[in-house]
């Protein structure tokens, strides 16, 4: 029983420690957004009934798809995808419509991802 127990103890330990090298947590959501938050010292999950919290940043649980480690921010690259997407396929979900218009005009267009590429994002 001992045996077992430290070898559950190591490990857990061994995974704690492959996660720091890792600069990101991802979340991917269902329709293929990524969101990227810093990992630090003091970052703090929290799941409250319908939401995970990350940091600043809130998800609602029935649309994440995938929460992984990462070595470089993925938030940019997918958020072209996403707003072409939008364009694309206009949402009427008001959450989508939001992280798509990167300009704040109200509208997801081009100038979305002109506005998202003359940001540096």
């Amino acid at each position: 029983m001992k045996k077992i127990i430290l070898l559950l103890t190591l490990l857990v330990g061994a995974l704690t420690m492959q996660a720091d090298d890792y600069a990101y947590l991802v979340f991917e959501t269902t329709d293929g957004a990524k969101v990227s938050v810093p990992v630090e010292e003091s970052l703090t999950l929290t799941i409250d009934e319908t939401t995970l919290t990350a940091g600043s940043q809130i998800f609602t649980l029935s649309k994440l798809s995938k929460m992984y480690f990462s070595v470089s921010d993925e938030q940019a690259t997918s958020l072209y995808t996403f707003i072409i997407n939008t364009i694309m396929n206009p949402s009427t979900d008001e959450d989508d419509i939001k992280k798509a218009d990167i300009n704040g005009d109200g509208k997801v267009n081009v100038v979305d991802i002109v506005t998202l590429t003359n940001d540096g994002r």
